[in-house]
């Protein structure tokens, strides 16, 4: 059972797979949320990086925070990409070109994943090629201006959905990109936190030894649009998990399992306070909006709850 030390001391020194230089926002958990991954692995990692917050920050030219193979692509295509270096690495294997054993890496945003990349991340999948992608969750397209993105959650005020006389915030309910994936028959799917180290840890050493592709979404609080003090990154992380708005579990082989269940569940009013995307659902013309968020919370753990108890294939 791995520790925090342990961990501690696979994401630092000349261990470290992604090293200080960075130029990420002072409270961001995304170097946080890639230390966790790539310390899972116990095998050299090749990084296929969609472009977004992590890909503009890491790679200012001619500065790179990178100590292990990376390459950079289009919002679009990074599992397509991803599947194209494991067939040739798969290739060159077979023909004893290579002897050596990799694990690959595809990571997004949401808005490279959730939308933009999603076609070839659907497809991969389908083929099966075998690489974890990673998507840091920060809920919309924070690189270029906070639009609403997939993962946008209901009643969130952005650029493109602005909160005002007419509108509430964004009317539609997220997309649930893990149980999409699930859907297409793979071997390991998990949601987890940035908060939660060994749940990171844990779901990444699961996702990087899957016999098949694999698929990891980790919760990211965006400290500059989500609009709150970037010393508090990892409490509205935990908030997000203790208030039931994001689920810490994991679907293996089809089997749903709940890796965290809040002993003592906090109302969703405790996540959306200190938000300024949510600070209009406070006003009381909009706390309908409060309400059904909080019903529509409690029904999707309900049936994940359900799901898990069943012991049905997903």
């Amino acid at each position: 059972m791995p520790t925090l030390q342990d961990i501690a001391l696979k994401t630092s020194g000349s261990a470290a797979k992604l090293v200080s230089g960075h130029r990420m926002c002072a409270g961001c958990g995304i170097p946080v949320v890639l230390k966790e991954v790539l310390a899972a692995s116990d095998k050299p990692v090749i990084v296929i990086n969609a472009t977004g917050c992590l890909e503009v920050t890491t790679a200012v030219y001619p500065y790179t925070a990178w100590n292990t193979p990376w390459m950079h692509l289009t919002f679009e295509n990074a599992a397509a990409v991803a599947a194209g270096i494991e067939a040739a690495y798969k290739s060159l294997k077979h023909r004893g070109k290579i002897n050596g054993e990799v694990n690959i890496l595809a990571v997004g945003g949401d808005g490279g994943t959730y939308d933009i990349g999603f076609q070839a991340l659907s497809g991969a999948l389908e083929r099966y090629h075998r690489f974890m992608y990673l998507v840091y969750d920060n809920e919309g397209y924070m690189n270029t201006g906070n639009q609403r993105s997939g993962a946008t959650p209901f009643g969130a005020s952005t650029s493109t959905v602005p909160a005002g006389k007419v509108s509430p915030g964004k009317p539609q309910w997220r997309k649930n990109l893990v149980e999409i994936a699930a859907a297409h028959r793979i071997p390991y799917v998990g949601q987890s936190a940035v908060h939660n180290t060994l749940d990171v840890f844990k779901k990444a050493q699961k996702g990087f030894s899957a016999d098949g592709p694999a698929v990891l979404a980790v919760l990211q609080p965006c400290t500059t649009n989500w609009s709150f003090d970037s010393a508090l990154t990892m409490q509205y992380s935990r908030l997000a998990v203790e208030t039931n708005f994001w689920p810490l579990y994991e679907i293996e082989n089809g089997i749903v399992h709940i890796t965290s269940k809040p002993t003592n569940r906090k109302p969703i009013e405790d996540f959306l306070k200190g938000q300024t995307r949510f600070k209009h659902l406070f006003r009381p013309e909009n706390q309908h909006v409060i309400v059904e968020m909080q019903e529509m919370i409690d029904d999707e753990w309900d049936r994940l709850v359900k799901l898990e108890a069943s012991g049905v294939r997903f």
